[in-house]
Parts: C-alpha cells; structure tokens; sequence
C-alpha cells in the first residue's frame, strides 16, 4: 500500500521537478521574454560581447520618457575585447558623443536599431554587417560601470526597448539542465544484491 502510494506520488511530481529543472529561471536570472514588443522577434545570432556575458545592469524602462531608467543592458566586458552586431544590418552611425566612442546598427528587414557603447568603432556608416561580425573594440571609459562594460541598447525609433528580446532562448540559457532527485522513490537494488539469498 505504502509503495504504491510513493509510486503515485513520484510519478505525479517527476514531470513537475523535470520542468522545473530545465526552465532556465529555475537555476539562473530569468531571462526577457522572446518578443515582449510587437515586432521584436528573437532575430539576434549574437551576443555583442563574448559568449554569455555577465548582466551587470539589465533594462529598466522609465515611467514616463524624460524619467530616470536604465534604457538597455550593461554587459561586463574587458576593455579591448571586440564587439560584435548581434544581427545583420547596416550601420547608421559609427563615431563619438559627449565622448565615448558609439556604434549603432539599423537591423534588416524591420525598424528596429541597436547601440554600442563606449566602443572604439572599426566599421564606418553606411557599412553592411553580418551577425557576429566585429564592429569595434570596447574602450576603457569607466563612468557608466563601476567594471569596463558594454552598454547595448535596442531603439524603435525614439523608445527603448530591451535589447535582451532579440536573443533566442537558446542564448540567453546560461548553462546545461540539472537534474533533481526525485524523493520517497526507492532506489533499484543493484544486480549483485538482487540475486542473493
């Protein structure tokens, strides 16, 4: 009776702790949603520094437009390391204001356009970039971040949107699935004790 009553159980809560196991929130910082933004599909190949870059400072949208916020994600970066498009597109800016080097990439096919920052741009406007392709180095500013970082922001026109959208779920896991034991289930005696008297 009792075994069957565990049976139950293990089986009514292995589905629920196998889910709970592989959703990414359950071992790590929940990620964006894929398209929280009509028109915002997760098109990024890339992340624009290394391969699973720490979120120093995620998106935090202001209330109203003048209002306090963080409008995108700091990602911690060396300085020197390259920066990469996270999609492909054509860059409509590549230069300086109020002195920290900026690269701005208008994505293809939607109108949606993202920003470096403080990078040391190695691409010029007008240029086409693939997904992945380097479009600068980051340069060692140190007044947005109390670390050198990356400030990679997503713009439709003037509004701010979250940068982490354009990433597929697949990039924005930032480790393999854990599997967690399942408790009150019998562990399978092993052959050798099976067979003795």
């Amino acid at each position: 009776m009792r075994a069957k009553r565990y049976g139950r159980l293990a089986a009514a809560a292995l589905p629920v702790l196998a889910w709970a196991a592989v959703t990414p929130w359950a071992w790590a910082e929940p990620p964006s949603p894929a398209a929280p933004f009509p028109g915002t599909a997760a098109i990024g190949r890339a992340w624009p520094v290394g391969t699973r870059p720490v979120v120093l400072r995620g998106w935090e949208p202001p209330a109203t437009v003048y209002g306090p916020g963080h409008r995108g994600v700091d990602l911690a970066a060396p300085a020197g390391a390259p920066v990469r498009a996270v999609a492909a597109g054509r860059v409509s800016f590549a230069g300086r204001v109020a002195g920290r080097g900026v690269v701005s990439v208008e994505l293809g096919g939607t109108d949606l356009r993202t920003t470096y920052e403080p990078v040391r741009p190695s691409v010029r406007k007008g240029a086409e970039v693939a997904a992945g392709e380097v479009v600068g180095v980051v340069e060692p500013t140190g007044a947005h971040c109390a670390v050198t970082c990356v400030h990679w922001g997503l713009l439709r026109g003037r509004t701010y949107l979250d940068p982490l959208s354009l990433l597929p779920p697949w990039l924005l896991r930032g480790g393999p699935s854990r599997l967690l034991p399942v408790l009150g289930v019998p562990l399978p005696r092993p052959a050798s004790a099976a067979n003795a008297p």
